[in-house]
């Protein structure tokens, strides 16, 4: 049989397309746009080879335009489940045993038809079906998941050439195993990519998957299944099913095979699962890898030393991209008093300046949040905001859900730090600035780091180093992707790993090896050349 030491083309950022009027990338999207728009779908289950329907149809609508259905998820039980796992497990053996080099091959070949056919197929579901706009859809579904596919195949060269020393006449291996089972992944509606690479980082390791995504995404992750395919990923590998959350879980949970849970999601829910496996602990052939991204309260913390556009333009894209639907987004700003007019006028023009309604016109920066029940859980925070004695809304303010689910982005300014916005989490288009005196910098950064149980993305924004370095410090452990200079969003793969620690996950980095890493379990392999053949040692003589 030929072998080779076979070496991964070092991985580049995939360029993000700018989709300016007359392009050909936006025509291509526009195109793409409209086929889905006036098609409608059926999104099957995918288990083992078969792609599985049922009577239970769930019905899939545009956030933007939620009488129209654009097509339909078959939902599942218990049994489906089941057959789900039984299909991971049968799968496992072929799929372990194959060359790591034929799995990256099959990842690589996914980047770039991402990069290529699929690309406005995955953008276009992505703004119908999530209401991204063209920007965030085109960072989202295509340059980051395209990144995730390269970037992780060149880890995972990394992870497997990381090997022992060795001492004369041994020879010392390190082997990396995939997990023996099967591995969950839970994915959220906000990122196409997050949804994929899920699944794809485990798999990539020679893991199977039971992938369960969110009822709210799966328009686009039928797009994901069909790129899997595409590329030539084997039956089996990573199984898709559409079932209600707790029938999942009570068949997963209480399987021996159970490996590993790979989820992104709220901190309440990731909390919850972490108990049940803790509880089921005793059933499992192995203790499972749980590796988590869950919610954040991230931060902008303004040192008086700032340039007052840098601010603004910070807060009001940090907050409100994709309608502040980020884990990562600001949520809370803590602005000196001396330059809190200047900003909070500048955010308050740029939001009155916002376009919103549906992503196909290109003008809106704004679009919906994702559901009815996200609308009312965000409307009741900003009627809360509306009638706060302690806090003033300064731009927004207001909503509607007569067509679809828009939220005016929503600027609240307050002088009391533990007001609500300022300590719970809300996951849509609403900004509270704290202000401060100038003098208080330091007792403002105590605020910052014990406001919050999260610890997911902040930044300084100074222009004073030793203010920079001073806050750094203090707020070593308030963040797990900390900006200088930036909004707290926009993490690239291979640039800025991401994930948080506290109540933002277990920080295990997706987009670089650490992730990886988790879903290996290394055997140490040590080979003797000369055996001993007496057991007596010299200080016996």
């Amino acid at each position: 049989m030929p072998n080779g030491v076979y070496n991964i083309p070092f991985p580049e950022n995939e360029p993000v397309l700018g989709y300016a009027p007359g392009s050909p990338e936006k025509a291509e999207l526009e195109a793409a746009y409209q086929e889905l728009y006036n098609s409608v779908i059926d999104v099957p289950m995918y288990i083992g080879n078969q792609e599985v329907t049922t009577d239970n149809k769930l019905p899939l609508n545009p956030p933007h335009e939620h009488a129209k259905v654009i097509g339909h998820g078959n939902m599942g039980d218990k049994t489906h489940v089941q057959a789900a796992i039984d299909a991971a497990l049968a799968a496992k053996n072929d799929w372990a045993n194959l060359g790591w080099e034929h799995r990256a091959a099959i990842f690589l070949k996914a980047a770039d038809l991402l990069a290529g056919p699929f690309r406005a197929r995955m953008n276009a579901a992505t703004m119908l079906g999530q209401s991204k706009n063209a920007m965030q859809a085109e960072i989202d579904a295509s340059c980051e998941l395209i990144d995730f596919f390269r970037y992780n195949a060149y880890f995972m060269q990394q992870v497997y050439s990381e090997q022992p020393d060795s001492s004369p006449g041994v020879w010392n291996r390190l082997e990396y195993r995939p997990l023996e089972g099967f591995v969950f992944a839970i994915t959220p509606f906000n990122f196409t990519s997050i949804a994929a690479n899920l699944c794809a980082a485990p798999a990539m390791m020679g893991n199977t998957i039971v992938w369960k995504p969110s009822d709210t995404q799966i328009y686009s992750a039928k797009v994901v299944m069909d790129l899997f395919k595409a590329a030539g990923l084997p039956d089996g590998v990573i199984n898709m099913i559409t079932v209600h959350g707790p029938d999942a879980g009570e068949v997963i949970f209480n399987h021996r095979d159970f490996a590993g849970l790979h989820f992104t999601g709220s901190t309440g829910v990731f909390r919850h699962l972490w108990k049940t496996i803790g509880n089921n602990i005793e059933k499992y052939r192995s203790y499972p890898r749980v590796v988590g991204e869950t919610g954040g309260k991230d931060f902008i913390m303004v040192h008086n030393t700032s340039d007052v556009d840098e601010v603004a333009t910070a807060i009001t894209r940090g907050s409100f991209e994709f309608q502040g639907q980020k884990c990562s987004a600001a949520s809370r700003v803590y602005l000196p008093k001396s330059m809190s007019k200047a900003v909070i006028d500048k955010v308050v023009a740029d939001v009155e300046s916002f376009k919103i309604g549906a992503p196909s016109d290109y003008s809106n920066f704004i679009n919906a949040v994702i559901d009815e029940r996200s609308f009312d859980k965000i409307a009741e925070f900003v009627d809360f905001c509306n009638n706060a004695d302690d806090a003033e809304v300064v731009a927004g303010g207001t909503y509607d859900k007569s067509v679809g689910y828009f939220i005016k982005p929503t600027v609240v300014v307050t002088e009391n730090p533990k007001f609500r916005t300022m300590c719970e989490e809300i996951f849509g288009p609403v900004i509270t600035i704290f202000t401060y005196d100038d003098d208080k910098f330091e007792e403002t950064l105590d605020m910052v780091d014990e406001t919050s149980d999260y610890a997911l993305t902040g930044s300084i924004i100074s222009g004073d180093r030793y203010a920079i370095d001073f806050a750094m410090k203090k707020l070593e452990n308030a963040a797990g992707n900390f900006y200088i200079n930036d909004k707290p969003t926009g993490a690239v793969v291979g640039q800025q790993p991401f994930g948080g620690a506290r109540g933002s996950g277990t920080n295990d980095k997706a987009g670089s090896y650490l992730n990886l890493t988790r879903w290996v379990s290394p055997r140490t392999i040590k080979e003797t050349f000369l055996p001993a053949k007496d057991y007596k040692y010299p200080f016996l003589g």
